[in-house]
C-alpha cells in the first residue's frame, strides 16, 4: 500500500522529466499532441518514431517561417508590362497574370468620358474626331496630330526651309517661320484629308502674320499641280496685299471668291477659315466671312495630293508668301457655318479636351477556378500637375464580372522608367468568382492635372 499510495501521490503531483526516462513513441497511439506541446517537447525522451496523425498540421505551420511572395509577382508584372511595352502587345492573359499596354483598343469596355490616345494611354479626355490634321508648331515642324495624322508626311521645303521660331508666334511654345522660297508641305497617303471622292464639308484654317512675298500671286496654300497653273483648290494673295482668292474645282468646274479690303496682314497674327459647307464655299478673315459663293453638290477635284503652303506655281510663274504660320488645322466639318461671324480661337487647338471624371474597364478576363482575392500593378504618367493614388486615380477590382468592385488602396512602387510612375496592390479581398475586371477611374481632371494610365498587370 505504501508504494501504491507514493505513486498516487507522484500522479497527482504530475510526472517530471526524471520520471520519464525514456518513452516509446509507439506507445502514442491516440489523441494529438497540442500545438504549444510540440515546441516543448524534448525528443531525447522518445525513441521511434510519431505517427503522422499525432501531430496536427497548425502544430508544424506555427513553427514554420512565414514566407511573402507578393515581392516576386510584382517583379513578374512588371516585367510583363514591360516586355509588352518594348514588344507593341496587344492585351493578353495567362494563367495569373492579365497584362494590357493599350496598344490598341482590344481589351478595354465601358469607357466613360475616357479615350484611348494613339501614344497608346488611357486619360479623361474626348479626342475632337473632326479634327483629321492639327499642327501646332511646339514640339518640331513635323509633329501632328488627328485622325489622318499617321497617313500624312509633314515636311518644310524649298531652297531655305522652314525654321521654328518662339520669337513672333500666336499660341503655344513656336510658329512656323517660312521665309524666302521655303514651303510646308503635306504629303497624304491612301487618301487622307481629302479622299478621291470627297464632297463633304471641310474647313482649313490657320494664323499667319504676312512678311510679304514674290510673285504675281502670294500663295497661302495650293492643292495641285506646283508646277503648273492647275489644282483642286487653292487661296492666294495678290500682289497688293489687300485682296484674296480662294478657288475650288468642284466636279471639273472651277468656283471662286474674291475677298478685298482686307487690313494688317503683317502688322499681327489674322486668323484665315476656308469652308466648304454643303453646297457653298466661303472665307472668314478674323471670324468676319469675306466672301462666299455656290459650287452645288458635286465631288471635290482630286487630281492632286500635295497640300503646299507658301509656294506654288499660280498664274504665269512660281510665287511665294513669305511670313508665320501657327495653330494649323484641318477639319472635317464645317466649323463657322452660314456665313455668321464669330470669334477666332482665344487659345491654341487642342485635339482633346479634358474632363474632370471619367472611367473605363477591361474586358472580361475568365479565370480557370474561383478567384477570393486579386492584385495589379499600373503604370501612370502625371502629364500634368500631380495626381493623388486613390483619389485623382481609383482602381477597383472584381471576380463576378463587375456586379461587385472592390475598391483597391494603391501603394506606390519604385518608376517604371523616366517619368512613368508605378503602383501597386496585391492580395486585395474580392467577391468570390471566375469573371475577373478591373476599372480605373479618374478624378479632379483638369488643363492643369492630367493623369495618363499607360499600362494595366491583373495578378489572379
Amino acid at each position: 500500500m505504501t508504494k501504491a499510495r507514493d505513486l498516487a501521490n507522484i500522479i497527482s503531483g504530475g510526472f517530471t522529466e526524471s520520471d520519464i526516462p525514456n518513452l516509446s513513441a509507439s506507445k502514442i497511439t491516440s489523441g494529438t499532441f497540442a500545438d504549444a506541446r510540440i515546441a516543448d517537447l524534448n525528443a531525447s525522451k522518445l525513441t521511434g518514431s510519431i505517427a503522422d496523425a499525432r501531430i496536427p498540421a497548425s502544430a508544424v505551420s506555427q513553427h514554420a517561417t512565414s514566407f511573402d511572395d507578393n515581392a516576386i509577382v510584382n517583379d513578374l508584372s512588371t516585367l510583363a508590362l514591360r516586355q509588352a511595352s518594348d514588344g507593341n502587345r496587344s492585351a493578353y492573359n495567362t494563367n495569373s497574370q492579365y497584362v494590357d499596354v493599350f496598344q490598341d483598343s482590344t481589351g478595354i469596355t465601358s469607357l466613360t468620358n475616357t479615350t484611348r490616345l494613339s501614344d497608346e494611354y488611357m486619360a479623361s479626355v474626348i479626342a475632337d474626331a473632326n479634327t483629321k490634321l492639327l499642327l501646332s508648331f511646339d514640339s518640331s515642324e513635323t509633329g501632328k496630330e488627328g485622325d489622318d495624322a499617321s497617313n500624312i508626311t509633314v515636311a518644310e521645303g524649298g531652297n531655305n526651309n522652314g525654321v521654328l521660331t518662339s520669337s513672333v508666334k500666336k499660341y503655344g511654345n513656336n510658329a512656323l517661320h517660312l521665309p524666302d522660297s521655303a514651303s510646308l508641305v503635306l504629303t497624304p497617303n491612301s487618301n487622307a484629308i481629302f479622299g478621291s471622292t470627297s464632297n463633304t464639308d471641310f474647313t482649313i484654317e490657320f494664323w499667319h502674320k504676312s512678311t510679304g512675298g514674290a510673285g504675281d500671286y502670294r500663295a497661302l496654300f495650293v492643292k495641285g499641280n506646283h508646277s503648273g497653273n492647275v489644282k483642286d483648290l487653292r487661296a492666294y494673295y495678290a500682289v497688293n496685299m489687300t485682296t484674296l482668292y480662294f478657288d475650288v474645282e468642284v466636279g471639273g468646274v472651277n468656283y471662286g471668291i474674291t475677298a478685298t479690303g482686307l487690313d494688317n496682314v503683317s502688322t499681327q497674327f489674322n486668323h484665315y477659315a476656308f469652308i466648304r459647307q454643303g453646297s457653298n464655299i466661303r472665307f472668314y478673315y478674323n471670324g468676319v466671312q469675306k466672301g462666299s459663293a455656290s459650287v452645288g453638290t458635286g465631288t471635290l477635284d482630286a487630281d492632286y495630293s500635295t497640300l503646299q503652303f507658301g509656294k506654288s506655281f499660280i498664274g504665269s510663274g512660281t510665287s511665294y508668301a513669305h511670313g508665320y504660320w501657327d495653330d494649323f488645322r484641318i477639319s472635317n466639318i464645317a466649323r463657322y457655318p452660314d456665313g455668321t461671324s464669330f470669334t477666332p480661337p482665344s487659345a491654341g487647338f487642342a485635339l482633346v479636351t479634358a474632363n474632370a471624371t471619367g472611367s473605363f474597364q477591361s474586358n472580361t478576363i475568365t479565370a480557370s477556378s474561383s478567384v477570393s482575392s486579386m492584385g495589379a500593378i499600373i503604370t501612370y504618367q502625371d502629364q500634368a500637375g500631380t495626381n493623388a493614388l486613390n483619389t485623382d486615380i481609383v482602381l477597383q477590382l472584381s471576380a463576378d464580372g463587375g456586379s461587385n468592385f472592390t475598391t483597391a488602396t494603391l501603394t506606390a512602387l519604385p518608376d517604371f522608367s523616366t517619368g512613368i510612375k508605378m503602383a501597386k496592390v496585391n492580395d486585395l479581398a474580392v467577391t468570390a468568382g471566375t469573371s475577373l475586371k478591373y476599372k480605373l477611374s479618374f478624378a479632379n481632371q483638369s488643363g492643369s492635372k492630367e493623369a495618363r494610365i499607360r499600362g494595366v498587370s491583373l495578378q489572379y
